[in-house]
């Protein structure tokens, strides 16, 4: 078994500190470094006639300073911040071994003191992000750079009011790291002579594909802006905005990245005075497929595009595509207006106006809820000067593995009749749909029709079913003439030199030629001289030039009307976040005294120090021994991968009343578990077991706790406890909200499959509190870090603890009765539909989660591709699908794993990642069918020792062989080309899918 490499001392040893502060207050409430209370609220004493104390403490400033415990004093602060509080860091040079993760707050401020003098250095870090804030309701970063993040540098998701002011996204690249010695000199990059070719000489910076994916990320937000900030050296976007509703980028720079700037699938995006230079691409307006939501409406002005001529170094993905030399381009999207903007030294185009017909082929883009053409698309009094100068030739590579798009750029050149060999100002691919008066409007999964806009498109989410055709009624009046200008595009008044102002290429017309000469000699071709040989055909197949065709006032009497500006609306806090317990509420109540047998529950309401001050179990010194009041131990079909660890479960539902059934499917519940009653613990304890010793060493118990806000509001908390063994020898579980690395080891036989399983590990984790929020808050559940493990379908089944230490002791003692009749049985769970006949302690009328190690568990025939995919997508469905769905941490990917989910583009098949960086693994499908080592998902689940790739990204420090085994099993036996979407991928021929019927 693996052993994977230890985090840097400083952190490992910063995380103990942690665990002995937490004695003194509560995850996420506790004053920290330079911590201080501005105001405070009080309430009536919890008991009795104790005295009153001071429940709330807010508005609080956690200061962090460069030096060996920085990434200490980072996280003690981030996981306390709520409503008012701000966390600084002082200026000087930081060495961070950990991401700066916020989620579930509101109103909140990270600032440093300017980003030239606050540097965040994220090259060790065992996290993908610098700073990433989940979920969050106003949140303001200010004034730092975050340097050389493994993965995205700032990304914010689910946020509404976000706001990233004076701060700077910078990775190294190809040359010398930037260090504390050095960084003074290294941070202001200059654009004079960007490489067009990879090993071209380059003065100012070498850019590098190891380099992190996004700059400036936020996506499934609302309400950002992104003022005077700068993003150098990013693999995919330096500056990007995606998913999301009302959004403003401005007085922003972006150099030597693949897309400078990019606004993707945005509802209302605006682009005002930034500067793009010495990127592949400067500005990208597009809609991707596939994602959460779909855009529309954006304007673009007082922007400089310049000299964005470095060759395309991402891994893959469409920006791996994009063309050298690219001013702007536009993909897919409907309602752009490009006005009073420079582009200038840009080797391919100003501008590139596109369609996913190009790439795909007339109807044959995967995604019909995706309109392919970009429409409304104004371009007025604009400056370019010296574009199309130098064509990039194609990616060889990428060619043969099906991608047209990098072949794109030689073609316009050799269609350009008028510049041969050269490009223009504005190239269009002259792809617009014709009328489909055949197909019907498309229908949400109720059969209603979905939303539309006031023109009458439809306005669709990722949760509508993929429609047979593309819907496009609404571009055409009632004799199926195209509604004109408002569904085309206008072009004038733009200030243009003598270079050629416009081509019309015409898609892919006159490529039947060259698929014709492919079938002889494919390689002789993809060069210049070879497209010439073969290219000397119809004269259909050259571009045209006629800008005039484009010349809305001549040609209909009116041009497009300007688009609006965006507006952001000022910020209201919710009041849904409580402020932070103060240090005195949480004694008072964790420390007061509590009968033998009863459950502390009043302080249930905070974090307490220590485990045992809740009296959970009859043995404060045993997580596995009695739970008090009846609570009831329970275990999955399929769990979690934590290590090969073992778990111990118990749910605590409070005296009196009752949790409530809630199906998967049926019930309308798919991604959520049981509905547990406010007050409700469910507790997990991680052991290791050594069968050869005869020993199981307790790490940790993570609680979820069923609280209510000040607003009346259910939230779940999530607090984790470490076991060690105090100074008395007593076995004691502290408080450790900042995580914590521990050293394990296990030998074993697994009670399913009866294999042994042994190994060892340095860096078992213990992740901090707002790491688990990430894993458990989806947007259709509960707040807070809501329960993930206990639906009805992995609980049906009879109870045996995982492992057989415990003997008959405490939670040891089995029930060969099935669990949900247990609870029912016990009073503590309603709503249960009829079981059915129950075999093998298996409810044979609810639905069932195989276990997914145990060949034929599934009710299939052992070794079938019903058998394999069944447990396949359980092990999925219990370890990524918690972030992998449309509600989850990773919605923004459109990779979506539900357990009643078609298996198709969204479940991976040929879907092309939505971002690049190392966490494509220079692959370019999330599943390849009959080849796991071209799949992206193989090698993420097969990595743990590299942020980038992890998969998932926390909760593991070695692979799960077995897990792997399985994933590939599926991929290379069970996937073929009968699954959906399975002629995606392309082959060595695939560059022709848009000229085949």
């Amino acid at each position: 078994m693996k052993t994977i490499k230890t985090m840097p001392t400083p952190w490992r040893g910063g995380v103990l500190v942690l665990g002995m502060t937490a004695m003194l207050s509560m995850a996420g409430c506790f004053g920290g470094s330079g911590g201080s209370d501005k105001s405070s609220a009080k309430v009536e004493a919890p008991k009795n006639d104790q005295e009153l104390v001071d429940r709330f403490s807010e508005g609080r400033t956690f200061k962090v300073n460069p030096g060996e415990f920085a990434t200490d004093d980072m996280v003690t602060a981030m996981i306390q911040l709520r409503p008012g509080d701000t966390l600084e860091f002082g200026c000087g040079y930081f060495e961070l071994y950990h991401g700066l993760l916020i989620q579930a707050t509101e109103d909140v401020e990270i600032r440093g003191c300017g980003k030239d003098e606050t540097i965040l250095n994220f090259r060790e870090s065992d996290n993908v992000t610098g700073l990433e804030a989940l979920n969050v309701r106003g949140i303001t970063v200010r004034d730092l750079t975050i340097l050389d993040s493994p993965g995205d540098a700032f990304k914010l998701k689910g946020v509404k009011w976000g706001t990233l002011l004076n701060v700077r996204a910078i990775w190294s690249g190809g040359g010398e790291p930037i260090t504390e010695e050095n960084y003074a000199s290294r941070l202001h990059v200059a654009c004079t002579n960007p490489p067009f070719n990879e090993g071209d000489p380059t003065p100012d910076y070498v850019p590098s594909s190891s380099a992190g994916r996004y700059g400036i990320y936020p996506v499934e937000s609302e309400n950002i802006l992104v003022d005077n900030s700068e993003s150098i050296g990013a693999s995919d976007a330096g500056i990007y905005v995606g998913q999301t509703n009302n959004a403003i980028i401005r007085n922003s720079r972006a150099a030597y990245n693949v897309m400078g700037f990019e606004i993707e699938n945005v509802q209302g995006g605006e682009y005002d005075s930034n500067l793009a230079e010495c990127n592949t691409g400067g500005f990208l307006i597009y809609d991707l497929e596939n994602i959460t939501q779909y855009g529309d409406t954006s304007v673009m002005l007082n922007n400089v595009s310049s000299n964005n001529n470095t060759y395309n170094f991402a891994h893959s993905g469409i920006v791996s595509a994009v063309p050298r030399g690219t001013g702007f381009i536009t993909l897919g999207y409907d309602n752009i207006e490009i006005y009073d903007n420079v582009f200038e030294d840009n080797s391919t185009a100003a501008i590139i106006y596109t369609s996913y017909e190009l790439l795909d082929g007339e109807g044959k883009t995967t995604d019909k809820k995706l309109d392919p053409y970009t429409e409304g698309l104004n371009i007025h009094n604009n400056v370019m000067r010296n574009s199309g100068f130098d064509l990039p030739p194609p990616n060889m590579e990428q060619v043969a593995a099906g991608q047209v798009e990098t072949l794109l750029p030689t073609l316009i050149g050799i269609k350009n009749i008028e510049n041969p060999g050269k490009g223009a100002h504005i190239v269009w691919d002259g792809l617009l749909d014709d009328f489909d008066d055949t197909c019907p409007y498309p229908v949400d999964a109720n059969g209603q029709p979905v939303p539309k806009d006031e023109s009458g498109k439809p306005i669709h989410t990722n949760q509508h079913p993929n429609p047979s055709c593309h819907y496009n009624k609404y571009k055409f009046d009632g004799e199926g003439n195209r509604k004109l200008p408002e569904w085309g595009s206008c072009i004038a008044n733009n200030d243009m030199d003598d270079g050629q102002a416009y081509i019309n290429f015409h898609g892919m017309r006159g490529l039947e030629l060259v698929r014709a000469a492919a079938d002889s000699d494919l390689s002789g071709i993809f060069t210049w001289e070879g497209l010439m040989n073969v290219l000397t055909g119809p004269l259909e197949f050259f571009a045209d030039t006629q800008l005039e065709d484009h010349d809305c006032e001549k040609l209909y009497g009116r041009t497009l009307e300007s688009l609006p500006r965006v507006t952001i609306p000022p910020f209201e806090r919710s009041g849904a976040v409580d402020p932070a317990p103060s240090q005195e509420y949480i004694k008072q109540l964790c420390e007061a005294p509590v009968k033998p047998g009863e459950i502390n529950r009043e302080a249930l309401a905070v974090d307490c120090p220590r485990l045992d001050q809740y009296n959970l179990f009859a043995d404060d010194q045993d997580p596995r021994s009695t739970p008090n009041e009846g609570g009831v131990p329970y275990v999955l079909n399929s769990k979690l991968f934590s290590d090969y660890a073992t778990k111990y479960r118990v749910a605590f539902i409070p005296p009196g009343t009752k949790a409530v059934y809630k199906d998967g499917q049926k019930g309308g519940n798919l991604n959520g578990s049981i509905h547990f009653p406010n007050g409700t613990v469910l507790a997990k304890t991680f052991a290791f077991t050594d069968e050869s010793k005869g020993t199981e060493e307790l790490i940790e118990t993570r609680l979820l706790i069923k609280r209510i806000s000040q607003s009346g509001k259910a939230v779940w908390s999530g607090p984790a406890y470490s076991w060690s063994t105090d100074a008395s020898g007593k076995k004691v579980a502290t408080l450790v909200p900042g995580g914590e690395t521990r050293s394990v080891s296990w030998h074993y036989q697994d009670q399913h499959t009866g294999k042994v399983l042994s190994g060892s590990s340095d860096s078992y984790a213990i992740p901090n509190q707002n790491q688990c929020i990430t894993c458990h808050s989806n947007d259709d559940l509960e707040a807070g870090a809501a329960p993930i493990g206990p639906k009805p379908r992995n609980m049906n089944r009879d109870y045996k603890p995982e492992s057989s230490f415990m003997g008959n002791k405490g939670q040891g003692v089995p029930n060969p009765e099935n669990q949900l009749k247990d609870w029912v049985d016990r009073g503590l769970l309603t709503n249960v539909p009829d079981y059915g006949r129950i075999v093998n302690g298996v409810a044979t009328n609810i639905e069932r989660l195989p276990r997914w190690s145990v060949p034929g568990d599934s009710g299939e025939m052992v070794g079938s591709d019903a058998d394999i995919e069944d447990r396949l997508r359980a092990y999925l469905e219990v370890n990524c699908q918690h972030c992998h769905n449309d509600k989850g941490a990773a919605s923004n990917t459109g990779y979506y794993l539900d357990h009643y989910r078609k298996i198709d583009a969204g479940y991976g098949i040929c879907k092309k990642p939505t971002a690049t960086g190392g966490g494509s693994c220079g692959k370019q499908h999330v599943v390849v069918p009959g080849e796991p080592e071209s799949s992206i998902v193989s090698c993420r689940v097969a990595s743990a020792d590299d942020p980038q790739k992890n998969m998932p990204p926390i909760a593991k420090s070695v692979v799960h062989e077995e897990g792997v085994d399985l994933l590939n099993r599926w991929i290379a036996n069970v996937v073929d080309d009968s699954y959906e979407n399975a002629d995606a991928c392309g082959d060595g021929l695939g560059i022709f899918k848009s000229v085949t019927p």
